[in-house]
C-alpha cells in the first residue's frame, strides 16, 4: 500500500524500474527527506501526516526535498513555505499572471469503460501513477463529475480542454459526442467558453475520415487529436504524418478545419519499454512544413519515460527527435509547430535535472511562445501540485552556462501556463470561477452514471 503521508508529487511510478540507478537514489533520498519533513511539520499542526502531505505546504515540503537531493537551484522555495500555508500560498500564486489554460484533460464514460481500450488505458495509468491505481483502476473515479470537481474545483485552471485516448468505435471509452456533451453541460453551467475539445481522429479506420465532416458540424471541434502510434489490429497499424495516410488526414484539416492537430508523440515505451514506430517524432517536421497553414500540436512534446533526457543530441532520442525534425525542417520559434507538456512534466517533476534539461531544450528550439501547458489530468486527480510545482522550477544557473539554456522566466511561466494557449485555440478566457461546479458536475453524473 502507498504511504498516504508522502505528497502527491513524490509518489512512486513504476516507470522508476527503467530509471538509472544515481536517479533512482535521489528521488529515494527526497522521499525520505519530505516524509521526515511531512511527520515533523504536521505534528507542529496537529495535523494528520496525511492531510498536511496534501496541502500546498506539503507540495512545498516535496519540492524542497527533490531540490536538497538534486543539488539545488531547481526549485525557489525558502523553508517557510512548509510551515506556514500562507507563505506556501505567496510562493505559488501569481496574482498578475494569465488565467491556467489546461490544453490536455481526460474523463471516461463509466459505461464504456471495458475492452481493450480501457485495458490499455489501466496498464499505462498504473505505470504512470502505480500508488495511485497500482490496485486497480475504477471507470467511476475517471467520470466526468469527478474530471469537474478535480480540474476546475480543486486546481485554478479556468479552461480546460477535454481530449480522449484511442480506440475504435466498439471500445473507446468515451465517444466525440460524448466529449461534446460534457462541453455543453458546463457551457449551460459555467457560460460558454470554460471547455473546449478535440474530436479523436484514426486516419487507419476505414470511414473515419469520411466522418470527420460529421464530427466537424455536430460536434463543433477546437482541434483534431491523432495518435499515429495506434492500429486497431495487426492489418491496420500505425502511421505517419507524412506518409499517405497521414497526408489524406491533413488535407481533409485543411479542407474542414479548424487547422489545428493535437499529435501524440511519445509516451509509448512506460508499460513494455519500447516504442511503436509511430510514436516517433520525426515526421512532425516534413508535415509542418508541407502544411505551413496548420498548427501541429505535439502533446507531450516527445518525452519518453523510459530513457534519460540530457541536453540536446543530434540523432538522439525522445525531446531530441522532436527538435531535430523541426529544425531540419526550417521550423523554429515562429513556427507552426508548438510542444505541450501533458505527463511529461508529471514524469519529470521528480526528476528535476532532466526537467531542466527538456525544458530547456524547448526553450531553445522552440521559445517560450510555442511551449503549451496540458496536464492529463484526471489520469493524475487534481492538477494544481503540478502548476504550483511549475511556477517554482527554475533552470540552475550552472545548466544555463553549461549548455547554453535561457532561465525560465516569470514571464516564460506565465505565457506558458495560459498566456499562449488562448491564441493557439483563438478563445478568450476569463477568470477562474467555481460556483458552478456542483451543478455542472450533478448533471454530468446523470449524464454519465457511474453504475
Amino acid at each position: 500500500m502507498p504511504d498516504t503521508a508522502l505528497p502527491p508529487l513524490l509518489r512512486r511510478r513504476s516507470t522508476d524500474e527503467y530509471l538509472p540507478p544515481p536517479a533512482a537514489s535521489v528521488e529515494q533520498r527526497a522521499q525520505a527527506r519530505a516524509l521526515e519533513a511531512v511527520h515533523r511539520q504536521a505534528a507542529a499542526r496537529r495535523q494528520s501526516p496525511p492531510a498536511f502531505a496534501r496541502s500546498r505546504s506539503g507540495t512545498a515540503a516535496a519540492l524542497r526535498a527533490l531540490d536538497i537531493e538534486a543539488g539545488g537551484g531547481f526549485f525557489e522555495l525558502t523553508p517557510d513555505t512548509e510551515r506556514s500555508d500562507d507563505a506556501a500560498d505567496a510562493s505559488f500564486d501569481d496574482p498578475g499572471g494569465p488565467p491556467v489554460v489546461d490544453v490536455q484533460t481526460h474523463l471516461v464514460n463509466p459505461a464504456r469503460f471495458v475492452g481493450p481500450s480501457a485495458d490499455a488505458l489501466r496498464a499505462y495509468l498504473r505505470t504512470a501513477d502505480q500508488d495511485r491505481w497500482g490496485d486497480g483502476v475504477d471507470g467511476a473515479e475517471l467520470a466526468p463529475d469527478v474530471w469537474a470537481h478535480a480540474v476546475f474545483g480543486a486546481s485554478e485552471t479556468a479552461l480546460a480542454l477535454i481530449t480522449a485516448p484511442p480506440g475504435a468505435d466498439d471500445s473507446r471509452v468515451v465517444t466525440n459526442p460524448e466529449i461534446a456533451d460534457c462541453r455543453s453541460i458546463v457551457d449551460r453551467r459555467a457560460g460558454t467558453g470554460r471547455v473546449l475539445t478535440h474530436a479523436i481522429v484514426h486516419p487507419n479506420i476505414t470511414g473515419e475520415l469520411e466522418t470527420m465532416a460529421t464530427w466537424a458540424s455536430e460536434c463543433e471541434p477546437s482541434g483534431w487529436k491523432v495518435y499515429p502510434l495506434y492500429g486497431p489490429d495487426p492489418d491496420r497499424p500505425g502511421w505517419f504524418l507524412d506518409d499517405d495516410t497521414g497526408t489524406a488526414f491533413l488535407e481533409q484539416v485543411r479542407s474542414l478545419g479548424p487547422r489545428r492537430v493535437a499529435i501524440h508523440k511519445g509516451i509509448s515505451g512506460a508499460i513494455a519499454n519500447a516504442s511503436p514506430p509511430g510514436a516517433s517524432p520525426h515526421d512532425v517536421g516534413p508535415a509542418a512544413a508541407a502544411f505551413g497553414d496548420i498548427d501541429f500540436l505535439v502533446y507531450h512534446s516527445g518525452y519518453e519515460p523510459n530513457i534519460d533526457e540530457g541536453a540536446h543530441r543530434p540523432g538522439g532520442t525522445g525531446v531530441d527527435v522532436l527538435i531535430d525534425s523541426c529544425a531540419t525542417h526550417g521550423i523554429g520559434a515562429d513556427g507552426n509547430v508548438y510542444a505541450e507538456l501533458g505527463s511529461t512534466w508529471h514524469l519529470v517533476v521528480r526528476r528535476p535535472e532532466q526537467a531542466a534539461h527538456v525544458l530547456g531544450k524547448l526553450l531553445v528550439a522552440f521559445g517560450s511562445e510555442r511551449i503549451l501547458w496540458g496536464t492529463d489530468s484526471i489520469w493524475y486527480g487534481s492538477p494544481q501540485p503540478l502548476i504550483d510545482a511549475f511556477r517554482a522550477f527554475t533552470i540552475p544557473e550552472r545548466m544555463q552556462e553549461a549548455h547554453g539554456y535561457p532561465p525560465l522566466t516569470l514571464d516564460d511561466k506565465r505565457r506558458i501556463l495560459g498566456g499562449n494557449a488562448p491564441t493557439v485555440y483563438d478563445t478568450a478566457v476569463t477568470e477562474r470561477t467555481d460556483d458552478w461546479v456542483a451543478e455542472a458536475a450533478d448533471e454530468l453524473s446523470h449524464r454519465f452514471p457511474a453504475g
